[in-house]
């Protein structure tokens, strides 16, 4: 599959902006990774990449030709994947991107079920948001996404989704950690360690508060969840998490819900690239995702 190999170069020139570093990647002599680009170009007839004074950038064909390259690509993970099922290993990658909130708990016990049954499989997990969750589907660097808030895409094919309600988060020795439930308007009294307003957690407070005369003043901001859960070991602080995401570290922290009736919840979103045919293992584990969820008894809003 020398022809593949070939392309790939093409592929990492795209991904790396350069000759040189294309080649120490793919640990070959930057003058073969050249010499193909430049074969490319020629049984083409167009150039595919600009020539630019610090690297290289894809023109308009360039970028129809390396879509086509990671598509192909693509296809051939998935009859690989098809031939490793057929001899009855069970092998295979699994690529996908989740929101930070499912990265301390959620997905390391999701991997670790899954791999009791398939041993051999690898994984790519990668932290991002609902915008490099698109982006990489888009671009074949993921097979699956799995974040907050994705808004509906033509090219998108949402799996599932589930509601997800926002819980406050505190010490267990906080005023308010005795109550069921507690108001924002409660939650003001106290110092507040918020993620960014990038966040989905956030966003949604933001949104009540657009319709609400209630201010809230953040002591602490950050994108960091490990970072805010640790303020609140100091100071009486609260924050904010997605029901699925809150950790509590033994017992140490609580988590209690919102009761303010006009905060909307979020969606947790598990979606893939329409048209895109998965590596059977991929699909598989997209499926045992889906079942963890309807386990974890989560209000389905959609399935397909």
């Amino acid at each position: 599959m020398n022809h593949l190999r070939f392309l790939s170069y093409v592929d990492e020139v795209a991904r790396s902006g350069s000759i040189r570093q294309a080649a120490e990647r793919l640990h070959v002599d930057p003058s073969a990774v050249n010499r193909r680009v430049l074969d490319l170009e020629e049984e083409l007839g167009t150039p595919i990449f600009e020539r630019l004074p610090r690297g290289m950038r894809l023109t308009a064909a360039g970028e129809l030709f390396v879509r086509y390259i990671r598509a192909r690509s693509a296809e051939l993970d998935e009859v690989r994947s098809q031939i490793e099922e057929l001899k009855g290993l069970r092998r295979g990658r699994v690529s996908l991107v989740a929101s930070q909130a499912l990265a301390p708990a959620l997905l390391p016990g999701v991997v670790a079920r899954f791999r009791e049954a398939h041993p051999l499989a690898v994984y790519a997990v990668r932290i991002g948001d609902h915008y490099q969750a698109l982006q990489a589907l888009r671009a074949y660097d993921a097979d699956l996404a799995l974040v907050f808030n994705l808004d509906p895409e033509t090219d998108i094919d949402v799996m599932a989704a589930f509601d997800q309600q926002l819980m406050a988060v505190m010490h267990r020795d906080h005023p308010l950690a005795g109550q069921p439930g507690v108001r924002l308007r409660d939650c003001a009294n106290y110092p507040l360690v918020m993620p960014n307003r990038d966040i989905a957690g956030r966003q949604l407070i933001e949104r009540f508060l657009a319709r609400s005369s209630l201010k809230l003043q953040p002591v602490v901001e950050s994108n960091s969840f490990e970072f805010l859960r640790g303020c609140l070991y100091h100071g009486q602080a609260i924050t904010f998490q997605i029901s699925v995401g809150v950790v509590t570290d033994g017992g140490e922290l609580v988590a209690r819900r919102i009761e303010d009736r006009q905060l909307a919840h979020g969606r947790l979103v598990l979606a893939r690239l329409r048209g895109r045919q998965l590596p059977v293992i991929a699909h598989t584990f997209g499926e045992h995702l889906i079942k963890t969820l309807q386990d974890m008894d989560m209000a389905e809003s959609v399935t397909g």
